[in-house]
């Protein structure tokens, strides 16, 4: 078995979240390995620019997930340990890395029915309450000075 340790974001642009549609026919989040010596958070950040084109912020840790699958190139099992953040963009064009049938912004509540794991439902469920409260004391913050 290979284990990868890999790091991804939850991105959000207001009420909505990112969402990629894999060549499994799998709705879920962008998601990638981590490069040797990098930080998990900038190999997040990377990841979602490379496999999107967007330019994303990291907010806080959103927490971790593992899950396995049988690598089709590999032909073995692979299991991805994963560290996700929250994060946010101001622009939700995006443009798709070639191994991905289809993908954008989705309304949170929308996309919770959308994904295909329930771990990747859950996290994205958590983060959305985080990423509101977030922004919630970020706007206090500005108007108390």
């Amino acid at each position: 078995m290979i284990l990868r340790h890999c790091a991804g974001g939850v991105v959000f642009y207001a009420n909505k979240v990112l969402l990629l549609k894999n060549d499994r026919n799998e709705w879920t989040l962008p998601q990638g390995r981590i490069t040797d010596g990098g930080l998990p958070n900038d190999s997040a950040v990377l990841t979602v620019k490379e496999e999107t084109g967007i330019d994303a912020n990291v907010i806080e840790v959103a927490g971790d997930t593992m899950y396995e699958f049988f690598s089709r190139t590999r032909q073995k099992q692979v299991t991805n340990a994963i560290i996700w953040y929250i994060m946010d963009t101001k622009d939700t064009n995006y443009i798709l890395k070639d191994e991905f049938i289809d993908g954008g912004f989705y309304k949170v509540k929308d996309a919770l029915d959308m994904l295909t794991h329930n771990k990747e439902k859950s996290l994205v469920e958590i983060s959305y309450k985080k990423y509101k409260d977030l922004k919630k004391k970020s706007l206090e913050g500005e108007m108390s000075i």
